[in-house]
C-alpha cells in the first residue's frame, strides 16, 4: 500500500504500511550483527541492559523469567521506535552493527519501578517480569540502571513440564551451569537470532503473540539431538564470546521454532 496522503478539504491523513515498515525491521535483524568490533574508548563499548525482576519474598520460576527476557530483547528490536526514523534507531543500530553484548541485572521493589521509566520493554511471561532496554555505550548507561546489581542472586532450576507445541523453544545447554544472569542475556541472543531466521510472515504472527515462547534446560541426550537439528538447519544456536562464565565458542542456547 505505501504511505500515501488523503485530502479531503483541508485534511491530510497519512496512511502508514505497517507491515511494509515491519519488513524492513525484519529485515534488518536478519541480516545478523556484529561486524565492526569494538571501539577504541571503552566508554562507548555498545550493551543492552537488561532487568530480571527478582523479588526477594516471592521469586519468580527461572524458566519463566528467562522467557519473559527473551521476549523483551527482541521485542526491542523490532519495535516500530527501533526502525528507520524512529526514536531508538539510531542507538539501537549502533549495537546491532558491533559486537553484541548484553548486561542482565536484578532489581525488585522501588528498583524496579524506576526502572521501567527507562526507554525500553517490559515482558511478563506467567508472573515473571524483565525488562530490555534500547541499548547504547556502557560509559552512558542510566543511573537507575547501572547502580542495579549485576551478580548475587541465582534461582533454582524449575521442572515446568512439556513446552506448549505452539511455542517456540529456547533450549539452554544445562551442562554449562549458567547463572540466571548469564542465561538472560544467552536466550536474549537467541530469540533475536529465531526471528531473525524466521519469513517475515512468521515473525510478524510472533509479534501478534507477544514473542511468547518457552525456555527449558537440555540434559546431554537432549542437547546432541538439538546440536543435530542445528547441524540439519532447522534450529538456531548462540555461541558465546566467552567474556563470562564460559568458555569462547562454547554453544549455550538452541532456538527451535
Amino acid at each position: 500500500m505505501g504511505s500515501a496522503e488523503l485530502s479531503g478539504g483541508d485534511t491530510e491523513v497519512e496512511v502508514r504500511d505497517e507491515a511494509a515498515e515491519f519488513a524492513v525491521r525484519h529485515a534488518e535483524l536478519a541480516q545478523g550483527y556484529g561486524g565492526t568490533g569494538d571501539p577504541d574508548d571503552p566508554a562507548m563499548v555498545q550493551a543492552m541492559q537488561m532487568v530480571l525482576h527478582i523479588p526477594k519474598a516471592e521469586p519468580p520460576a527461572r524458566s519463566a523469567l528467562l522467557a519473559a527476557a527473551a521476549a523483551a530483547a527482541v521485542a526491542v528490536c523490532l519495535d516500530p521506535r527501533s526502525g528507520p526514523g524512529g526514536e531508538w534507531g539510531a542507538r539501537y543500530l549502533a549495537w546491532k552493527r558491533s559486537r553484541i553484548r548484553k548486561v542482565a541485572r536484578r532489581a525488585r521493589g522501588a528498583q524496579w519501578l524506576a526502572a521501567n521509566d527507562v526507554d525500553g520493554v517490559t515482558v511478563d511471561i506467567d508472573g515473571a517480569q524483565a525488562r530490555a532496554f534500547v541499548p547504547g555505550p556502557v560509559g552512558a548507561i542510566d543511573p537507575r540502571i547501572r547502580k542495579l546489581q549485576i551478580g548475587g542472586t541465582d534461582l533454582e532450576h524449575d521442572e515446568p513440564g512439556p513446552p506448549d507445541p505452539d511455542l517456540p523453544v529456547l533450549w539452554v545447554n544445562s551442562a554449562l551451569r549458567m547463572s540466571v544472569g548469564k542465561a538472560a542475556a544467552q536466550v536474549g541472543h537467541a530469540s533475536m537470532l529465531l526471528a531473525g531466521a524466521m519469513p517475515v510472515e512468521a515473525a510478524a504472527a510472533w509479534v501478534e503473540r507477544e514473542f511468547r515462547c518457552a525456555v527449558r534446560d537440555a540434559d546431554p541426550r537432549q542437547w546432541s539431538e538439538l546440536v543435530a537439528r542445528v547441524s540439519a538447519g532447522r534450529a538456531v544456536a548462540v555461541r558465546d564470546a566467552g567474556f563470562t562464565e564460559v568458555a569462547p565458542g562454547s554453544m549455550t542456547v538452541i532456538a527451535v521454532p
